[in-house]
């Protein structure tokens, strides 16, 4: 640990005459920093389409959970009593906040994008629809069905369970899958930078073995090398994360008919994860480049 501690600091403080064995620029440079970039851009849409769906399946998880809908199928001479009926007994219901019958407007708005705006509902067998609000509480859904069936015989009681249930299991399946992406893209990275500290070391095996007869520890040269990889990787992944910032600010804001599609971004604190994924490149930079070296080197002793 107190290796660690020391290896950091001299990361932050550097040692010029150490780092003239690591290439200043090259393919190695440009590939690390590239690299770094291109994986905090791809990093940050994975971790945005993560928190998204999570927002998303909890804003219909939650409507769904407070509203239960009433589908009343009846002969046509016989609906209206039974609607009557259905709302009376929701009106003696413990947990029941409100309770209304939809118009054949409302209907045929919730119709028209399967069916178009000229669905003539009025002269068509579709059930009747009450919608049913809960109060915090809830209320007893086996007691309600069994009271509906006993009084509206037409009436089914919806409590949304089959929707609500696949939603939430559908984001967290989601979740996990951005998370993983965001796990692989991490271990990409290193392993994309540890391939390049592999390759600056090799290429200036010469320089490194003049260090060592003039007296300079592996521990010394490696120190240099994991400075150099980190500070490019971690100015690859602020460029990578800026611009995916901006890209996600340039999306449609969330709004309610967008659904899923205008809610990609971030909200509040969650900006934050900004400065969390750079930090995190470089934090796998450090110990791929550090492993990377000490190994190298020992191969070269």
């Amino acid at each position: 640990m107190k290796r660690l501690i020391s290896e950091a600091t001299g990361m932050v403080i550097g040692d010029p005459e150490a780092e003239r064995s690591v290439p200043p620029t090259g393919f190695t440079a440009r590939l690390t920093v590239f690299t770094a970039a291109a994986m905090a851009f791809l990093s940050v849409f994975a971790l945005a389409l993560s928190l998204a769906t999570d927002r998303l399946a909890d804003q219909w998880a939650s409507e769904l959970a407070q509203t239960s809908t009433i589908r009343i199928s009846a002969p046509a001479e016989q609906a209206e009593a039974q609607v009557a009926a259905a709302l009376r007994v929701l009106e003696t219901t413990p947990g029941v906040a409100s309770a209304r019958a939809l118009t054949d407007a409302e209907q045929r708005e919730l119709l028209a994008p399967w069916f178009g705006p000229d669905l003539p509902v009025d002269r068509l067998p579709i059930p009747r629809l009450i919608e049913v609000v809960e109060t915090s509480d809830g209320f007893d859904t086996t007691g309600l069905r069994a009271r509906l069936q006993a009084e509206v015989p037409g009436a089914i009681l919806d409590d949304h369970t089959r929707w609500r249930e696949p939603l939430v299991d559908a984001a967290s399946r989601l979740r996990l899958l951005g998370w993983i992406a965001i796990a692989l893209i991490i271990g990409a990275t290193g392993t994309m930078i540890t391939l390049a500290a592999q390759s600056a070391l090799a290429a200036n095996a010469q320089v490194i073995r003049v260090m060592r007869l003039v007296g300079a520890e592996d521990g010394y040269i490696a120190r240099a090398f994991v400075r150099r990889f980190t500070m490019r990787a971690l100015a690859g992944a602020l460029i990578g994360a800026i611009l995916a910032g901006i890209a996600i600010l340039t999306l449609p804001s969330a709004d309610t008919t967008g659904g899923f599609l205008t809610g990609l971004g971030f909200r509040g604190v969650e900006w934050f994860w900004l400065l969390v994924i750079p930090v995190l490149i470089g934090v796998v930079a450090f110990f791929a480049t550090r492993a990377a070296a000490l190994r190298v080197l020992r191969e070269q002793s």
